[in-house]
């Protein structure tokens, strides 16, 4: 590079570098370094000459923040900073080493690379692009999908469209899911869930796979270079990431689908101490991460080397600053917080009771129509489903929800209580600090642990491809092969799984709270039994699309199942249930009832197996709603025959109508209720082990249910 350009003072604010009408404007923050150079250059073209300007402690900095102000700059240059100062791990902390070339922790974009390209300019090379020219949003403004009626999708942007299967022409990318935005409608969710996209280093892994010596990759991304920087080799065109991610933004809202991003502020691809110096580590170690006050190790409650000091003053701006820029310049709808229980502790690792950072989110006035779902655990052993925060507005990953529907659908012993809590929308974890169901994410399955179809096929794991020798990966599945490990060909265990599948979805659906599901469980996605599949970039996490035509079956019944509780409100309540005992309430208007086998019975001794509930639809808010019977059979091997009550009293005079019954093979297993067969009070419905049938109450047998 040569240079033409004018070098003046510039600002200590905003950080990171920011075009003014005179040129661009550098900011960075660094309280210990005695030294810091601007770096400019190509850092995609490791032959390309660079230019290093030295910023005078009197006229460059302001407190801890160095600055600088350039004009007359190419627009495709690439930045970074050598910083110098004291390196001494085991005494100060410190890590500085002017040789590195490190990343602006406010950089918006980096240099392009494609998926699998080697790097070698981060920590080498100026690396940071600078911000690109206004994007048109085209009128684009926030959905503000209310958080209770919000059905989320979690899915990996590459693994989406990166199989031939996905018939997409920009597979892996941004774009590709662009393209996929037909299937995502006619679906029915309401919200995708995007694991990481800020920029990682997928090569940064040294596994390797024993079955084939292929070096793995960091698929997943949970390993973030940076809290703003789209990932490039997510795009089509490396070269406009940002561009990419906001039309991908954009044609999904236009679909009427949110977008939230799966964010990691809990640890960096920094590592541990023997870890690649990129950024942080080199700009201030003490002040980003977590220490030992005494070792001045770094203390690991992320798992991955490393964890950042989230309430230091410097790094709760930084995190704040990036989720408002993701907020207001890239439109992003919501945040899933990675292992958030960090983000609760303080620059000892104990935890806080009121972490500010926590606080800071929830109260931000620019965040304040933005969903927040918190991780609430994390690697350490801090769990805190029910108790990550007492504001109103955080959600969370509901685990208890998870684990007591996958006990109930093995046939565990005394999970009726349990599963009980988990469909009335977990009040023992959120009610007693004024929250309401839909602070509850429930799931059954994620991106962590089996798929659906792994968690009715296999009793363990099987993670001998991921090079750790079957070490990696949670060995607490909950999950039960239905009498096979593995892929089998006997009608009757395909049958057992397949009833498995479809009940779980049905509980999952019809619960109060907010539904989550993994992208491919609607046509039985497998990943082969590997619970942890975070390194594999291959068919193991891809999502064949062939499977939503050989399962369509499947497809079907999750398509009308997200249907009926779109349609009906009674699925999707603002408050907790109010009971007589707690209320004394009018029997007239018990919102839900219990029932074991027979109505007015109920049964919630250990050896119990089975649990019915109606759900009154009279009287909510939104006005009247149909009633719904549910009967759920948790034995493995026996049939249970549930006794039918009467609808609520307020609507005697409907019927019963059986819109779903996962014991019967595809289509009958979802019917809709003005083509279904109607059920008398007082018969007895037989119910198929680990099987669901649904009653739906109709005023007449003409009418279309929901369901469709």
């Amino acid at each position: 590079m040569k240079k033409p350009f004018r070098v003046e003072a510039g600002s200590p604010m905003p950080l990171g570098a920011t075009p003014t009408p005179a040129g661009v404007n550098f900011a960075v923050f660094s309280r210990h370094a005695t030294a810091v150079t601007l770096v400019l250059g190509n850092g995609a073209d490791p032959g390309a000459d660079t230019v290093e300007i030295s910023l005078d402690r009197q006229e460059h900095r302001t407190g801890d923040v160095w600055h600088a102000h350039l004009s007359g700059l190419p627009a495709d240059v690439c930045y970074g900073y050598r910083m110098a100062g004291p390196f001494d791990p085991a005494g100060s902390g410190h890590f500085y080493d002017d040789r590195r070339v490190l990343l602006d922790p406010y950089g918006r974009a980096l240099c392009p690379h494609r998926w699998g390209e080697a790097r070698p300019c981060l920590g080498t090379r100026p690396c940071c692009r600078l911000p690109l020219p206004d994007y048109d949003w085209q009128g684009d403004r926030p959905l503000n999908t209310p958080l209770r009626d919000t059905i989320i999708y979690e899915m990996h942007v590459r693994g989406f469209t990166r199989h031939p299967s996905s018939r997409v022409r920009h597979p892996g990318t941004f774009r590709g899911v662009t393209e996929k935005i037909p299937y995502l409608r006619k679906l029915g969710i309401t919200a995708v869930e995007l694991m990481p996209v800020t920029e990682f280093n997928e090569n940064e892994t040294t596994f390797v796979n024993p079955e084939t010596g292929q070096r793995l990759k960091n698929y997943w991304g949970y390993s973030p270079l940076s809290f703003f920087a789209p990932k490039a080799a997510y795009c089509s065109d490396p070269k406009r990431p940002l561009d990419e991610f906001r039309d991908m933004v954009r044609a999904l809202h236009r679909a009427g689908i949110e977008v939230i991003l799966d964010i990691v502020y809990n640890h960096t691809g920094e590592g541990g101490a023997d870890g690649p110096t990129i950024s942080f580590r080199g700009i201030d170690n003490t002040i980003y991460y977590l220490l030992d006050p005494w070792t001045r190790a770094y203390l690991n409650f992320s798992g991955c080397g490393n964890t950042c000091n989230c309430n230091h003053p410097i790094v709760r701006t930084l995190i704040m600053d990036a989720l408002r820029w993701w907020v207001v310049e890239m439109h992003v709808d919501g945040f899933r917080f990675d292992l958030a229980s960090i983000l609760g502790r303080d620059q000892n690792g104990e935890v806080l009771s009121n972490p500010p950072v926590v606080e800071m989110i929830a109260e931000d006035p620019i965040l304040a129509d933005t969903k927040i779902i918190a991780e609430a655990w994390d690697a350490a052993g801090l769990y805190q489903v029910g108790s990550f925060s007492p504001h109103h507005r955080w959600a969370e990953w509901n685990g208890r929800f998870r684990d007591d529907v996958r006990a109930f659908m093995r046939g565990d012993p005394g999970q009726v209580p349990a599963l009980a809590t988990r469909i009335a929308g977990s009040s023992d974890l959120y009610q007693h600090s004024g929250r309401r169901p839909c602070n509850s994410i429930n799931f059954i399955t994620s991106h962590d642990g089996f798929t659906l179809a792994d968690l009715v096929s296999y009793n363990e794991k099987h993670n001998l491809a991921n090079g750790e020798d079957n070490r990696d990966g949670d060995n607490n599945n909950l999950s039960w092969n239905s009498g096979v490990e593995g892929p089998t060909r006997n009608p009757r265990i395909l049958q057992m799984r397949l009833r498995r599948m479809r009940t779980m979805a049905v509980i999952l659906f019809l619960s109060q709270g907010v539904p989550m599901m993994v992208a491919g469980d609607e046509f039985g996605r497998s990943q082969r039994g590997n619970n942890n599949a975070w390194c594999q970039d291959n068919e193991i996490s891809w999502i064949d699309w062939r499977l939503a035509r050989q399962k369509q079956h499947l497809l079907r019944f999750f398509r009308m199942l997200i249907a009926l509780r779109k349609a009906h409100p009674v699925f999707r309540r603002d408050e907790f249930f109010l009971t007589r005992t707690a209320e004394e309430l009018p029997a007239h208007l018990e919102e839900i009832s219990w029932q074991g086998l027979r109505p007015g019975e109920q049964d919630w001794s250990p050896d119990c197996h089975t649990l019915a509930f109606t759900l009154n639809g009279s009287g909510i808010p939104e006005g009247e709603d149909d009633d719904f019977f549910v009967m759920l059979n948790g034995h493995r091997d026996r049939e249970a025959t549930f006794i039918v009550p009467p609808p609520p009293a307020l609507h005697r005079e409907r019927c019963w109508k059986k819109i779903i019954d996962t014991g019967v093979s595809p289509p009958r297993d979802f019917i809709d209720a003005g083509r279904a067969e109607t059920i008398d009070p007082g018969a007895g419905v037989p119910v198929a082990a680990m099987a669901c049938i649904v009653l739906q109450s109709r005023r007449g047998s003409t009418e279309g249910g929901g369901g469709s």
